[in-house]
């Protein structure tokens, strides 16, 4: 099948009938066309994934690094061809394992990291923010490399993000809310 067009509403039907070889997401049916990551976020992504990887090893939880297919059905969407929202997170934690089958992860993960680039910002800032926080993301990191920030925004009572926590690369290390112990040593993160 050629790829999608701009204009059109597809669902994860679609969405599976596009070359692998192409990074794809949807969002709410709109096609968003990936482009290659840059080795500094590679490397950041890397340094990341490496210290969840480490602490969840022997742990009942999962992680991932992209590419990994991340369907977020609406409550009208009861089957995976009616799925309208596939998106394709730099980083995911898992901790209920129901939601993991063979295609990668049906529901929100607990905690999505996003990289972002001049050409991604917008989209990780705002829509990937609104979509997280509606399908109750628990904890959402935005990454900037160029300034070393990162954005760590948490699920509150009220089902929203609250003010976010900012990191910079002067901070040592960040605490992962999810869990009772786990911290990222940020000197391992900024160290390109």
């Amino acid at each position: 099948m050629p790829l999608p067009e701009k204009d059109k509403i597809y669902t994860y039907v679609d969405y599976l009938t596009w070359p692998e070889e192409e990074r794809i997401e949807l969002i709410d049916g709109q096609v968003y066309l990936l482009a290659p990551p840059s080795r500094i976020h590679q490397e950041i992504s890397g340094a990341i994934f490496n210290q969840f990887y480490n602490y969840l090893k022997d742990k009942p939880f999962k992680v991932y690094h992209a590419p990994f297919g991340v369907r977020l059905p609406s409550s009208n969407e009861k089957n995976d061809e009616d799925i309208k929202t596939v998106v394709e997170p730099d980083i995911v934690v898992v901790c209920d394992e129901a939601k993991l089958d063979a295609e990668g992860c049906k529901g929100a993960p607990d905690l999505i990291v996003e990289i972002v680039s001049p050409s991604t910002a917008r989209k990780d800032k705002v829509e990937k923010f609104n979509l997280y926080e509606k399908f109750g993301v628990k904890e959402y990191w935005i990454v900037e490399p160029d300034s070393k920030i990162i954005s760590v925004f948490t699920l509150q009572a009220n089902k929203r993000y609250g003010r976010p926590e900012i990191y910079t690369d002067d901070d040592d290390v960040i605490k992962v809310s999810i869990f009772d112990d786990l911290i990222v040593d940020l000197k391992l993160v900024f160290a390109y």
